[in-house]
Formats: structure tokens, sequence, C-alpha cells
């Protein structure tokens, strides 16, 4: 069939195979074109069909030489295209197969016992042990052992919020308000969006013995700007990372070596759905790339492999998280993307904000914008993935 892209509010509706494969491709050769880091060699990633946790496989594989287990939560074709994270998981495959790397991949809820004992089973298996655990899940709900379904909000916390945005259907500003979440609301979110199944998945693989003396784990977070801080940092998505980091603590008071990485802002199928975000994004796409200091997903994960990870005590802010977002937080970039925000009216919108930028990058997610991809062929969408059974 022929795919065109169907946007759907800030969802994107269809994927493309060859798209996707495309995005693989290109962060595959952005690692193999930089130098060797000596880390994981055995490398679980939970979450790692899109965004962060395709790259932390990626870089795994491609900057380490490692043999990775990818847990996924993405459907096939049917009606449909698949989603992004399935092509981009055949494609990953694919390409790592091909160039001689161990790489199973395992769909389903990784909130579930039963996807963590399979991984255990998986690992026992092909692998023996790992030494690397990368945890980089985004859900919008989860369900716990006793049946009960807990779902996340993007909400503030106590007073509602309203602040500028941009409209994704016109690309032009409005105004958007986040009302406040319930005590049970923000409750729901830590439970989703917390540290708890980290926690979870790291007892259960210490349990079963399938960890490596030193083995190390990192999970994923995001600080942002003060212009974003009443609905993400002082938020309900806020209080859930506070959580986290605790829960990091916790991990490293038992004798894991656990550490939390602060990325930078991206756009991504998540950060889409967050009013205000994607106008910050914009504004600070337009600085970044302006100062040179712009990097993508790919770009920032190579680097906290490289400069962070890698290294025998990684540099850590006063809260013991790692800050690849330095660039994006730095005083310099701060300071010009308030100018910026101050300033920005529909008539200078694309002088201010990086709108194009913000879209294309959108597109790409799914597989869309790439400039040597035909999207007028025939594609075959129902891709298949040698996934463990």
């Amino acid at each position: 069939m022929i795919i065109k892209p169907r946007v759907k509010d800030f969802i994107c509706l269809t994927s493309h195979p060859e798209g996707c494969k495309e995005a693989v491709r290109r962060q595959i050769e952005y690692v193999k074109s930089q130098p060797k880091v000596e880390l994981g060699k055995k490398v679980l990633v939970i979450g790692a069909s899109t965004g962060y946790g395709l790259a932390s496989r990626i870089v795994s594989t491609y900057a380490s030489d490692a043999a990775t287990i990818g847990i996924i939560f993405d459907k096939p074709a049917a009606k449909r295209t698949a989603t992004a994270g399935w092509y981009n998981t055949a494609a990953f495959e694919e390409f790592a197969h091909k160039d001689g790397y161990y790489a199973r991949t395992i769909n389903g809820d990784a909130f579930s016992q039963a996807i963590k004992d399979k991984t255990i089973e998986l690992i026992k298996k092909d692998l023996g042990q790992i030494d690397m655990v990368v945890y980089s899940l985004a859900a919008p709900r989860r369900t716990v052992a006793d049946g009960t379904t807990y779902s996340s909000v993007l909400k503030t916390v106590d007073e509602p919020f309203t602040a500028k945005t941009l409209n994704l259907k016109t690309n032009e500003l409005a105004e958007a308000t986040l009302p406040p979440a319930t005590p049970e609301e923000v409750q729901a979110t830590i439970k989703v969006m917390g540290g708890e199944d980290w926690a979870d998945w790291m007892h259960a693989l210490k349990a079963a013995g399938v960890l490596t003396e030193n083995a190390t784990t990192v999970a994923y977070s995001y600080i942002g700007s003060k212009i974003t801080y009443p609905i993400y940092y002082e938020g309900t998505i806020g209080l859930a990372k506070n959580h986290l980091y605790k829960v990091a603590d916790d991990l490293r008071a038992e004798g894991f070596n656990a550490e939390v990485s602060v990325n930078k802002a991206l756009v991504t199928q998540s950060s889409s759905a967050i009013p205000i975000v994607p106008l910050y994004v914009a504004v600070m796409y337009r600085v970044m790339k302006d100062k040179h200091v712009h990097e993508g997903t790919i770009e920032q994960i190579y680097r906290l492999w490289k400069d962070f990870l890698s290294k025998d005590k990684p540099l850590v802010d006063e809260k013991h998280r790692i800050r690849i977002d330095d660039y994006e937080m730095s005083d310099e970039v701060q300071k010009a993307i308030f100018e910026h925000w101050e300033k920005i009216t529909n008539e200078n919108l694309n002088e201010l904000a990086d709108v194009d930028g913000y879209w294309d990058d959108f597109y790409k997610l799914f597989g869309f914008n790439f400039d040597n991809v035909d999207y007028d062929a025939d594609v075959d969408q129902d891709v298949k993935i040698d996934l463990v059974e």
C-alpha cells in the first residue's frame, strides 16, 4: 500500500516502514562514526522501540558492541499500519543481525510479572547474566499485581496554570490552561511514572541471579525550563520523577549501581501531548540551533555513554543526577529562550521558534519526511519481527 501521514491532534495514526528503517539506519551510522565506548556488553533495554530507549539500544550495540534484549509494547500491522516502534524494532534487528550482533525482542507489558519472568528466562538461556539495564518506560497506565490499573495525568498541583502554547492544528499561538490534579490522580501518576516498577525489575533480576556483580542501571528523566515548571517539574509528572530519584537513592543504598539521567527536551509522541511544551520545544530548537548546541536523541545518548556512564564515577549534580540536559539548561541558552518567549507573537513565530523543525522531527518519529524515501511507492506494511515467544 501507499502510506501517507494521517495526523489527528498530536498523534500520527500511520507509520512508514521504510521511513522508520531510514531513521534507524541514520542513528546507527552516526554511532558508527564515533569512537567506541567501554560499557555494558549484555544490555537489557526496557522500553526499547522509540526515543531514548531505541537510541540506548543502538548506542549499546554499535558503540559498545553489546548483545541486547529489548522490551517493547507495540502493535503489528492489522487494519492500519504497525506502530512506529514496531517498524523501528524490526529495522534495528535486521541491521544488528546483519552486522553480527545478538538482538532479541520481547513484546508485552513491561509492568507485568509475566514479561519480567519471560525476560529472566531469556537471559538465562541466551546470555547467562547481563551487566546493564536501561529503564526507558513511558506509559499512560500501569496494572499492578492485584489487578488495579492506575492512569497517569498531565496536570498541575494545587492551582490551575495558563500560558501560551502552540496550537498544533493551526500552527498559531493560543492559550492553554491545565487544571490541578486530585490527590488520587497525583498518587496514580506516581504509580505509573515513578520508580516503583524500575525497582521491581532490579529486584527481580537480582533475585534470579541474572545480574553481574557490578551491573549498571540507568533510568531517564526530564526537568526542563522554569517556563514549564508548573506543568512539569512542579506538576504531577515532576512529583513522579521525584519518586524516581528517591528510588535511585534506595537502589544505591542496596548496592546497585543506579543512575538517573536528566535528558534534554525533544519532540516525542508523549511531549506533543503536553500543552505549552510544543511551543517551548520549538523556541528551544531555534535558540540551540542558532547557538550550534542542538542535539538529537542519538547524540544525547551517545554522549551519556561516552562522557558519563562509562566513567568510574560519573559527574552528577547535588541530587546525584546525571545532567545531559546541560546544554539546554545553560544560562546562555535559557536566557535566550526567555527573551524569545516574552516577545513571541503570531507575526514573529517562525523567526523566534523553529516550528518547521518541530514538525520535521514529529513526522520523522513515524518514518515520514526523509528526503531519500519514496512515499509514493507501494510498500508492505506487514513487517515481521522474530519475537521471543
